[in-house]
């Protein structure tokens, strides 16, 4: 999964087709709970551009957004927000994928 680098990068990407930005921190026990199985996420929806946003690199960034708990998933199609599951909770693969389903088209 790509890293996000930088905010002009968030702004480009979150303007592509189907994006989905992955909150997280290699300290947070419930994030590595799901490194397993991101791989198979990102197989499983080629239509959707992951990226990870490192919490402590862009706080302000979790701030603008409203993510205060991680792991959380934010989506984007073509410049609009499609979705979100954000909190605290750890989340499982089935949870995330029930997510990614029920995005808008």
């Amino acid at each position: 999964m790509e890293k996000l680098q930088s905010m002009e990068q968030f702004d480009q990407l979150k303007k592509e087709e189907r994006t989905i930005f992955m909150f997280s921190a290699d300290w947070c026990p419930d994030c590595r709970f799901i490194d397993p199985f991101l791989p198979r996420l990102e197989a499983d929806y080629p239509e959707y551009t992951f990226i990870y946003v490192d919490r402590d690199q862009f706080i302000d960034l979790c701030s603008q957004l409203d993510i205060f708990g991680i792991p959380s998933f934010l989506a984007f199609h073509n410049g609009e927000e499609a979705g979100r599951f954000v909190s605290k909770d750890r989340k499982t693969l089935e949870e995330i994928e029930d997510f990614i389903n029920g995005l808008a088209e």
